[in-house]
C-alpha cells in the first residue's frame, strides 16, 4: 500500500496536478487579487491606446492580466518561465498563443516586434534585470508598459535579494532585484526613444506618492511605473522627468 501512495504521490508530481491546483492558493489571495485590480484600473485611466495591437505579456503567471488585452481585441502573446504556469494558461486560454519564455536566458519570439510589451510584476524577481530589460526592449515595437518593485534612493543600484524560488509568484532563480528607479529610468533611456512615468499612482499602498519621504511609507514593498515609447507620447497622464512627487489617480 505504500508503494502504492509514493507511486501516486509521484505521478501527481511529475505531471503538476496538485501544483497547478494549488496555483490559485498563491495567485489569488484577497492581497493579490486587489493589488492587481487597482494596477490595471491605473493602467486603463492612462489611456494608452492598445485597442486591436500584437501584445507580449511576459512573465504572466495564471494570466490574471491577460484578459485586459483580450478584451480589447489584441492579439496576445502569453508567456511564463514556469512550466506548471504554461499548463494552466494553455488550459486558461486555450485561443491564444501561450510560449515558455525564460527572461533570465530568453530567446526572440517568431512574431517580434510587438507593439505592446506588458511587464507587470516581473522584473524584481529576476536576477538579470539589465538583461531582461535589454530584451524586451528588442521585442518591442511601440511601448513597453513596466510595473515593478524598486528601491527608495537616488543612486542607480540594482539591490539583489533572495527570494524562494519554490514559491510560483517568486523568483525562479531565487534571485530577485530591488533596482533604484533613477537605476531603471536611465537604463529605458538608453532603450527607448522616449520615457516617461505616469503622474499618478495606483490606489494601492505598496505605491509611494512621496519618492523623497521613504519614512512615510508603511508598506514593506515600494513600486513604481513607467512606460518605454519608440515615438513620443502626447499624453497629459504621463512625464517625461523622474518627478518625486505623484499623485493617487481617480
Amino acid at each position: 500500500m505504500k508503494n502504492i501512495r509514493a507511486a501516486i504521490r509521484d505521478l501527481v508530481r511529475r505531471t503538476g496536478i496538485k501544483h497547478d491546483n494549488s496555483l490559485l492558493g498563491n495567485f489569488h489571495s484577497h492581497n493579490y487579487l486587489r493589488h492587481n485590480a487597482r494596477r490595471l484600473e491605473h493602467l486603463a485611466s492612462l489611456h494608452l491606446p492598445v485597442a486591436g495591437l500584437s501584445v507580449l505579456e511576459v512573465g504572466a503567471g495564471i494570466g490574471d492580466h491577460s484578459e485586459y488585452y483580450i478584451d480589447r481585441g489584441c492579439k496576445i502573446t502569453i508567456t511564463d518561465a514556469r512550466p506548471q504556469n504554461i499548463r494552466y494558461l494553455r488550459t486558461r486560454y486555450p485561443n491564444c498563443d501561450v510560449q515558455l519564455l525564460d527572461t533570465e536566458h530568453p530567446t526572440a519570439l517568431a512574431k517580434a516586434p510587438f507593439a505592446i510589451v506588458h511587464c507587470y510584476g516581473l522584473l524584481y524577481h529576476l536576477a538579470n534585470p539589465e538583461q531582461a530589460l535589454e530584451f524586451v526592449a528588442s521585442q518591442t515595437g511601440k511601448m513597453l508598459f513596466l510595473e515593478t518593485c524598486v528601491s527608495f534612493g537616488r543612486d542607480e543600484a540594482i539591490n539583489l535579494v533572495e527570494e524562494n524560488r519554490f514559491n510560483p509568484t517568486q523568483a525562479q532563480s531565487g534571485t530577485g532585484c530591488r533596482p533604484t528607479r533613477p537605476w531603471l529610468f536611465k537604463k529605458l533611456q538608453s532603450l527607448f526613444e522616449f520615457v516617461y512615468v505616469p503622474k499618478t499612482q495606483p490606489n494601492y499602498e505598496d505605491f509611494p506618492l512621496d519618492w523623497t519621504a521613504p519614512e512615510k511609507h508603511r508598506a514593506e514593498l515600494q513600486r513604481a511605473i513607467f512606460i518605454g515609447s519608440r515615438e513620443e507620447l502626447k499624453n497629459g497622464a504621463l512625464t517625461s522627468s523622474l518627478i518625486d512627487l505623484q499623485t493617487r489617480h481617480e
